[in-house]
């Protein structure tokens, strides 16, 4: 008995010393800790031991600061673990760390939602989630090939959950630099649950409870499935594969789903992996010189950096590099593109229906978009040609978190004219280099940023005394959230600069420093509504603030005869709200209509003349000169600009679509060349210059053919505009201070038919371009002065109604292709003189009509030879090859013709940009 009771004592001796030691409350201090070391700190200051996975702490990057006095564990532990996916359960001193999922030592009837049935033997049956989940154990169990460890777990369980679905979200990225995949079908199968990535390969899609299975859908990869056990909203990114029966000969391609989708019409799209095998001048990757082999793009000349866009001006085209404005997209006068190849992801080009969103210019839009960098490991991209060298960097920052890509472009002109015997050329100069950096970071799920940095600058001094210089920058930042899985939006903000400036050096005293500048900052939201199946909205607000510095010119020496000019400077305010609708009518018909509203405001500090009604605006006619204070309203300006296009399924490969657009354009180019010049100066809208309009009309039909194999589109298009500047004979543009007196402003009209049919599957791929346009001007007054050609319409300088394009590329075999690339055109418009005629004791000289001749037509065939390295996994870098011939006709295009007085005779000469076929070679190579 003694024994008995001395038995007794011990043990609850026992129990009462080890529950004294085993209090559930602990004092901890954490500062910065990581979840491992949360662990370890409670395991030193506790008799509580962990219980879990080592793999599952592998990416730990919990960051916890938190200080607790005697509190219970297990409070503890709720808040540690309230943003992880962890769950624990509590047995004495162990904690049972379980990822997802929750340890229940008992269920209640009601747990999951429904009453439990019970079997014969009266013993719960589980829900059917939970009964398929031990059915795949033992699936797996049978089945040695299965793992129940691919199942991957989404979202934390927690007690007392009746949500009948949850949200699931990520990202699917794919092709070579592991990009975000647009449009690309989420589901799960045979089931209401599906959902479609967005621009950025962003996702949300509502999944039940349990266990489903998850699959992509798209043309281009390989689809993907995989099976999830939904305990609670969650993540799950995908990484696809290229589809390997997709031949990647495509040079230009108009997305396949986008175009048989679409209701929009005159929209294309670049992709610049795909033009590597297009022979262009020196061999460059150019995605801006492709766009020209296109119907309805055009410039004014070989050299030349404007474009022409379905009749257009120069600076009727808004260029777009990461939703910020670049001025001039050009280096070397338009010889080269400003854009580093292998940064540049693709251009999307809107000739016809431009969406709502976009505004301020009337022909068109060149939404060009930069690479993302690779989130998982670094790599690069370069070329090494004649004339420029190209180098691309992609690193991530925060792996699996934020990327960043580094470009730089430079070219060696300087080294090419110095080796040269020409004593005048070893003295020029001659060079460019652009630089770009873009960050991307992952914040979670639902927000996301990116910001670009980009510079150009070029300088030339061929056989003169000046130096010219000009240089773009831009700056973006960009904010993406998304509310929920229907509301998603952007705030951007963005600045853009162009600048250029002469350097004369002049042998006597009067050497001069001249320059001018454009600056523009934007601030704009934007957002998208999918309502449900058959609506989807978008809308937003944007405004951006102009300054201008229209000129400076500065003697450099105290004794030049040289006055110093410095022109008043110019500001703007142009503001913009719009809403649109992709509507489905049905599976045939589909709108998209949009309405945007714009306004301008020109602004002070400045001083405007104002001149007499009902006579021309000379310096004879002012009336008044009006001083406005700094920011005071000098004039607005402002219009409704609708927006609709529709398209419609005649049969299931063969569709119609119409459009019509309404734009205005507050800011004008300058220039007294036929063509866009480094030098030319933009003009805003003021008292005395009105803003641009026009409107256009688009119908189009689209047809593929031979199983899709070729794809034939059809459109036409009319365009009438108004207010479009043109100048005076023999306006001074430059340093005019009062430069309305040597402006006009008329009438526009364009109009035209645009053929393309596109091949870009098998051997033999690519294009044929046919357009048939005019584009037309009209200058009328009821003063002579302001009259040109008799108020008559006349062909603009860049009318060449005639434009021919073939790029075709023939792969022998999968390393060997060849390229050519022909292109004819009808000579642009040109005033020619007449004749002479004596007054006062001297000759003058009669010209024509306005653009009445034209210059002898152009036509140009290139041709190129490819030769891709070979196709080992494992090797130091990928390399590909272009050997071309640029003008292999050597064919005497003119680029101008001008004339000179020679002995009392008047004589015609054409200058030429290349005369000559121009071979080069090209090494391109990717790590």
């Amino acid at each position: 008995m003694k024994k008995i009771t001395l038995l007794l004592f011990l043990f609850a001796l026992h129990h009462i010393t080890y529950s004294q030691v085993i209090s559930d409350k602990v004092s901890v201090e954490f500062k910065n800790a990581n979840l491992r070391t949360v662990i370890q700190n409670i395991e030193e200051t506790s008799y509580f031991k962990f219980y879990f996975d080592e793999r599952w702490l592998e990416s730990d990057s919990i960051a916890i600061t938190k200080q607790f006095k005697e509190v219970r564990i297990a409070e503890v532990l709720d808040e540690v673990l309230q943003n992880t996916s962890f769950n624990f359960y509590i047995s004495e001193n162990k904690i049972i760390l379980t990822n997802n999922s929750i340890i229940y030592n008992q269920l209640p009837d009601d747990y999951f939602g429904i009453p439990l049935e019970k079997d014969e033997n009266g013993i719960a049956i589980a829900p059917i989630f939970y009964q398929q989940f031990d059915s795949l154990k033992r699936e797996n169990t049978r089945n040695p090939n299965k793992n129940i460890r691919d199942i991957v777990l989404i979202g934390k369980e927690a007690k007392n959950q009746k949500k009948k679905t949850y949200i699931l979200s990520g990202y699917i990225r794919g092709g070579k630099n592991r990009e975000g995949l647009s449009n690309i079908i989420v589901k799960i199968p045979k089931t209401e649950f599906t959902t479609i990535t967005d621009k950025n390969g962003y996702y949300k899609l509502q999944v039940p409870p349990g266990i489903s299975i998850v699959e992509t859908e798209t043309f281009s990869y390989d689809k993907v499935s995989k099976k999830i056990m939904v305990y609670n909203d969650g993540t799950l990114n995908f990484s696809l594969i290229d589809n390997m029966n997709q031949l990647d000969e495509v040079l230009v391609k108009t997305n396949k789903n986008k175009n048989a989708k679409a209701a929009i019409t005159g929209v294309t799209t670049i992709d610049s992996e795909g033009i590597k095998n297009v022979p262009l001048v020196l061999g460059e990757r150019d995605i801006l010189k492709v766009a020209l082999t296109l119907p309805g793009i055009k410039t004014a000349g070989e050299g030349s950096s404007g474009y022409n866009v379905r009749g257009g001006k120069e600076d009727q085209n808004l260029f777009l590099l990461d939703h910020a404005v670049l001025y001039n997209p050009s280096h070397f006068f338009g010889f080269f593109t400003a854009l580093n190849p292998y940064t540049t992801k693709k251009v999307d080009i809107y000739k016809g229906s431009i969406p709502a969103e976009f505004g301020g210019r009337l022909s068109s839009v060149f939404d060009i978009s930069s690479k993302t960098g690779n989130f998982d490991k670094f790599e690069g991209e370069g070329g090494i040609g004649p004339a420029t060298s190209n180098l691309m960097l992609s690193t991530p920052v925060i792996k699996g978190k934020s990327s960043l890509v580094v470009g730089g472009r430079a070219s060696y002109s300087d080294w090419i004219l110095k080796s040269l015997d020409d004593e005048k050329l070893k003295n020029s100069q001659a060079s460019f280099y652009d630089i770009i950096l873009k960050y991307n970071h992952k914040i979670n799920t639902n927000n996301d940023i990116e910001s670009t940095l980009y510079y150009s600058h070029d300088k030339f001094s061929v056989s003169s005394d000046s130096l010219y210089k000009y240089s773009n920058r831009l700056a973006t930042l960009k904010w993406n959230h998304t509310f929920n899985e229907k509301n998603k939006g952007s705030l951007i903000l963005t600045n853009s600069e162009y600048k250029f400036n002469i350097d004369y050096q002049s042998p006597g005293i009067n050497s001069f420093d001249f320059g001018y500048k454009i600056n523009e900052t934007q601030l704009a939201a934007k957002m998208t509504y999918t309502y449900n199946e058959k609506h989807k909205f978008s809308y937003g607000i944007s405004s951006k603030l102009y300054g201008v510095d229209p000129g400076y010119l500065n003697p450099k020496n105290p004794q030049s005869s040289l006055v110093p000019v410095d022109v008043e400077t110019e500001k703007g305010l142009e503001s913009a709200l719009y809403v649109g609708d992709n509507f489905k009518i049905s599976d045939k018909f589909l709108l998209d209509f949009g309405l945007r509203y714009s306004s301008f405001a020109a602004l002070g500090k400045s001083t405007q003349r104002i001149y007499e009604q009902n006579l021309p605006i000379s310096d004879a006619t002012v009336i008044e000169t009006k001083t406005y204070a700094n920011n005071e309203i000098i004039k607005k300006y402002g219009g409704f600009e609708p927006r609709i296009a529709a398209r419609y399924y005649l049969t299931n490969d063969f569709s119609v679509r119409a459009s019509y657009d309404k734009t205005y354009q507050y800011i004008h180019l300058l220039s007294n060349n036929t063509t866009q010049s480094p030098t030319d100066i933009w003009k805003l809208s003021d008292l005395n210059v009105k803003p641009e309009s026009a409107q256009q009309f688009s119908l189009g039909f689209y047809k593929n053919l031979n199983n899709d194999e070729l794809e034939l589109n059809l459109e036409g298009y009319y365009k009438n505009s108004k207010n479009i500047l043109d100048y005076k004979v023999g306006a001074d543009l430059l340093l005019n201070e009062n430069i309305e007196t040597e402006l006009l402003q008329g009438e526009g009209k364009a109009y035209g038919i645009e053929v393309l049919l596109k091949k870009q599957e098998g051997r033999l791929n690519g294009w044929l371009g046919y357009t048939y346009s005019r584009s037309l001007i009209k200058l009328n007054s009821q003063f002579n002065e302001e009259k040109v050609n008799d108020g008559k319409y006349f062909s603009s300088n860049f009318d060449k109604p005639h434009d021919f394009s073939a790029v075709l590329n023939y792969r022998f075999t999968k390393r060997y292709s060849f390229s050519s690339n022909f292109i004819y055109q009808t000579g642009r418009p040109i005033t020619y003189p007449i004749g002479t005629y004596d007054y006062g004791n001297a000759q003058y000289t009669v010209y024509s009509d306005r653009n009445k001749f034209r210059i002898p037509d152009y036509y140009r065939l290139d041709i190129g030879i490819n030769i891709e390295g070979n196709h080992k996994i494992k090797k130091l870098a990928h390399s590909f090859w272009n050997i071309s011939v640029y003008n292999v006709l050597g064919r005497n295009n003119p680029y101008s013709v001008f004339f000179v007085t020679d002995e009392g005779q008047i004589k015609a000469y054409k200058t030429s940009i290349f005369a000559i076929p121009i071979p080069s070679i090209t090494y391109n190579f990717k790590f």
